[in-house]
């Protein structure tokens, strides 16, 4: 199982990565630094590493719910750059796919907890 997870992990992460990179470079055709590299990077190493802890773990249902928030906040993100109506799409669409993905971790950890306090008082 060990094999799988960093595999997981490193998948989630370059996912992320090329997907903000196209969305900044691409969609929006903003030019990119170092810096912009390196947050998108640093970004995409802790979503990698959120979703192989999760696994490690053993929160099957935490993981599927953090990887939903994050599609969902992809999902966000490209279309508030392609809806932009008022200029603050760009703006809107990171801080979005940020707040997203953060509470979409803190509500799976929040439903595995509450599933293993219920697992565990059937137990007794």
């Amino acid at each position: 199982m060990d094999k799988k997870l960093w595999k997981i992990g490193f998948f989630t992460g370059l996912t992320s990565f090329c997907l903000l990179i196209l969305g900044i470079r691409t969609i929006l055709g903003t030019e990119l630094v170092l810096k912009n590299y390196l947050t998108f990077g640093v970004f995409s190493l802790t979503v990698g590493i959120l979703a192989s802890s999760l696994l490690f773990y053993k929160f099957k249902i935490a993981f599927r719910i953090f990887m939903a928030a994050l599609v969902l906040g992809f999902a966000e993100f490209f279309r508030s750059f392609l809806m932009d109506t008022n200029g603050f799409g760009d703006l809107i669409g990171v801080l979005s796919l940020f707040i997203i993905t953060t509470f979409g971790f803190g509500i799976a950890v929040i439903v595995q907890f509450i599933v293993i306090a219920i697992r565990k008082m059937k137990n007794k």
